[in-house]
């Protein structure tokens, strides 16, 4: 890779591996991982649990070497150089330790003091619409008001680089959407954001990049619309037996759950079929939904090792690899 791709990359991982314990006890999380997080964009990590991700998040963010392989953050080591990265990177893990007896302005106050050249705390408060509750102790927030006080600190430092792991855990769904916005407006103002989430809405409604991991691996990179090359659309309906199977472009009918579903390579071709059927048969199809392959469908394939975009399937995820994250 030449210096001006290396210069696009916020993040860049190569033959990334993570081995916990030593000798017959050994459980390796990551292996041989290649990532690149391109400057100016969101880019989504996703994988179930045991995938991974905590494990090269813990990489990059500096707090752990690896065992094999490359990691650049910002052009620097996240390890040797974290004191540096640390003024032009913001972190959001999944838990905070705040003391719960501060009050949430004295909580930012005191995070502020931590930084180089912090935004105000009146600025962060109203941004994560926390201002009513600024004289709250943390103690006595809600889940999702404690997910908002931690943004607002890893947001405080106005950073280049944002890593943001399982951000809206917690949140009702509009502040759900609140926070969206919000990652969204990192990105136009020039942040480079690295999110990881269990909502795959989120992850589709915000990254310009999905990583998919399944098993230490990155098995699927790319846009949402790339990432579903090979996965079917599907029609369902309520249940009717006697639907055909060689309607133009079926892949199969699937009978389960008191629904009836088709699985189409081409959406609009086997809907126009099916309707023509039904009216030709006089046959009602009750809460009809058309809708082309989602994240979701790509996601739950991978996870139980039946990827059409894969020349082999793979394993399913085993109990043992769910129990690390």
């Amino acid at each position: 890779m030449n210096n001006n791709q290396r210069s696009n990359s916020a993040v860049r991982v190569r033959g990334l591996r993570r081995t916990y314990g030593q000798g017959a006890s050994a459980y390796e999380a990551v292996r041989g991982v290649d990532l690149d997080v391109p400057v100016g964009s969101i880019t989504a990590l996703l994988g179930t649990n045991g995938a991974g991700k905590t494990s090269i998040l813990e990489v990059i963010e500096g707090l752990a070497p690896a065992t094999a392989g490359e990691v650049g953050v910002l052009g620097l080591d996240p390890v040797a150089d974290r004191a540096v990265l640390r003024r032009r990177t913001g972190i959001l893990l999944q838990r905070s330790g705040f003391s719960g007896d501060l009050t949430v302005r004295e909580t930012l106050r005191m995070w502020s003091a931590t930084l180089t050249s912090p935004r105000s705390v009146d600025d962060m408060l109203a941004l994560l619409s926390l201002e009513d509750r600024a004289d709250v102790r943390m103690l006595a927030l809600s889940g999702g008001e404690t997910r908002r006080v931690d943004l607002a600190c890893t947001l405080m430092g106005s950073p280049e680089l944002v890593i943001l792991d399982e951000p809206t855990t917690g949140l009702d769904p509009e502040s759900r959407r609140e926070v969206w916005q919000l990652v969204s407006g990192l990105r136009d103002g020039g942040a480079t954001v690295l999110i990881t989430t269990h909502y795959l809405e989120e992850a589709e409604t915000l990254a310009d990049r999905l990583e998919i991991m399944h098993a230490g691996r990155i098995v699927r990179s790319g846009t949402p619309t790339e990432i579903a090359v090979g996965h079917p659309s599907k029609i369902s309906f309520a249940n009717v037996p006697d639907v055909p199977d060689d309607l133009a472009e079926i892949r199969r009918v699937v009978h389960e759950h008191g629904r009836t579903t088709l699985e189409t390579d081409r959406l609009q071709t086997s809907l126009s079929a099916l309707l023509a059927w039904a009216a030709h048969n006089d046959v009602a199809l009750d809460d009809l939904d058309a809708r082309s392959p989602s994240l979701e469908t790509v996601f739950l394939s991978i996870a139980d090792g039946r990827d059409p975009a894969d020349s082999a399937p793979r394993e399913p995820l085993t109990d043992d690899e769910g129990a690390l994250r």
